[in-house]
């Protein structure tokens, strides 16, 4: 495969494209990951530089393409019951819940699948036939299409308790032996959809908890209060917001107040 060059002209070019399209700010030290994820591309579509690949982004003549491109230049990291506070905090508020509503929950940013599946376990265990309903987004429709099929290696469900690998998942047998299928009751309880944070958000409705974990650290501060204030607008008053333990709502939003770390809740 022909070996391309990105200049650092053409690394700009990328990191505004994906500012413009996600709000991500990607920093100089990722150059050489959008040199690897892009050269496929640029190789694919027949072209002779990043630069061209570049225009054809810009041209907005593939709208296809440009989504292709933001699913690569998304970094997507993610594995099941990650930062298990959160999960028992789930537990707690979803056994209290009360009335005929279903209890409802937000993975904002919920990549390949593994953490509203967690959401979706969990609930499935505590809330005892009570009415449950767990969303996932992502920007990234090449993510959103692996998470609809709950099909993992055996090695991202390291972290699942033994008592919920049992009893929610199945083990892969013959050629897929050596992976994981999240067990159909609990497909069923997930629903995906695409959103892009940074911009209006898809008709959601309003939820009880919501997980935004780990993203915030790809934003700029503008951009984290924007995105912040977008994900809040979806959260019952008295509902719990979440996010990962390197982060902070520390100027970004006073609309929801913490009580414990890395878990905030918005007032009733």
């Amino acid at each position: 495969m022909q070996q391309f060059t990105l200049s650092d002209q053409d690394f700009g070019n990328f990191q505004r494209f994906i500012f413009e399209a996600a709000g991500i700010t990607l920093s100089p030290a990722k150059k050489a990951l959008v040199c690897g994820r892009l050269a496929k591309r640029v190789h694919a579509r027949q072209l002779e530089s990043y630069s061209a690949y570049f225009d054809l982004l810009r041209s907005r003549r593939d709208l296809k393409e440009v989504q292709v491109a933001v699913d690569l230049l998304t970094t997507n990291e993610t594995y099941f019951f990650r930062e298990p506070k959160h999960f028992d905090l789930l537990r707690e508020v979803a056994a209290a819940h009360e009335g005929t509503r279903p209890f409802r929950v937000w993975s904002a940013a919920c990549s390949s699948g593994e953490e509203p599946y967690s959401m979706a376990m969990v609930l499935s265990d505590c809330m005892t036939g009570r009415p449950f309903e767990v969303t996932g987004t992502d920007i990234s429709m090449r993510m959103l299409a692996r998470a609809r099929t709950g099909h993992y290696p055996d090695a991202r469900a390291r972290l699942i308790p033994a008592t919920y690998l049992k009893r929610f998942c199945l083990k892969g047998q013959g050629e897929h032996e050596g992976t994981m299928l999240v067990d159909r009751s609990v497909r069923a309880k997930v629903h995906f959809t695409h959103a892009n944070l940074n911009d209006r958000l898809p008709e959601l409705g309003t939820f009880d908890m919501v997980f935004l974990r780990n993203v915030m650290i790809y934003f700029n501060g503008s951009t984290k209060r924007q995105v912040v204030a977008r994900v809040l607008s979806q959260l019952r008053p008295g509902g719990y917001f979440c996010i990962g333990h390197s982060e902070t709502l520390n100027d970004v939003s006073d609309a929801v107040e913490q009580i414990a770390p890395s878990v905030y809740r918005k007032p009733q």
